[in-house]
């Protein structure tokens, strides 16, 4: 699964897997994408979103560097963090830093080196750089599943999709019913989009 840990839906859509991994054989793991990255050049956003986007560069840059040099921490840093932002009303946060204390104590609870909250303040598209890093973890995911989507993206046996989006997380065998459904209708190859309109906002507490 790709993530930006500052998405609530693909917070949700994450710990849903965690459920999936109780009751299906899977083999789970997670990999940034960045919605600061996704939503560059789109002036028309309103103010707040946009600030909301350069606080999210700090969260996904860490992430990107921890994928690269300690691919083993990505889980439990998400898990930490997500927590923070989604679960104990931390979120929403807007202009750069301002997730710094929540990535300093993820990293901690992550059992993470604190050195790499320097990442989250390292900006540069320049190769070899941890931006580059994470606008190549972004394009992996984009090439994947294509344009016009955002987070979460899943791939699930080499077929990869947005979504599900979902605002609850499902339990137990509901949870790997839902997982199966899912395996289905990615795995047929002429299959492309199920949407509905949503009527209500992702909550992982419920």
């Amino acid at each position: 699964m790709y993530f930006d840990a500052t998405c609530p839906f693909a917070w949700v859509t994450s710990r849903w897997l965690k459920e999936v991994e109780k009751v299906r054989d899977i083999d789970l793991s997670y990999s940034p994408m960045s919605l600061a990255v996704l939503n560059e050049g789109r002036d028309e956003l309103p103010e707040d979103y946009r600030k909301s986007m350069e606080a999210a560069w700090g969260p996904a840059l860490v992430a990107a560097a921890l994928q690269i040099n300690d691919p083993s921490k990505v889980d439990a840093y998400y898990t930490a963090i997500g927590t923070l932002i989604h679960n104990k009303g931390e979120g929403h946060k807007q202009g750069a830093g301002a997730y710094d204390p929540l990535i300093a104590a993820a990293l901690s609870e992550a059992g993470a080196d604190a050195s790499y909250l320097e990442y989250a303040h390292k900006r540069g598209s320049e190769d070899g750089s941890v931006e580059a890093d994470l606008r190549t973890f972004q394009d992996k995911a984009m090439e994947k599943v294509g344009n016009d989507v955002g987070t979460p993206v899943v791939e699930l046996g080499g077929h990869a999709f947005f979504g599900p989006v979902i605002t609850r997380v499902p339990k137990g065998e509901e949870a790997g019913a839902l997982f199966d459904a899912a395996v289905t209708l990615g795995s047929y190859e002429h299959f492309f989009e199920l949407k509905r309109s949503r009527t209500e906002d992702p909550d992982a507490a419920i």
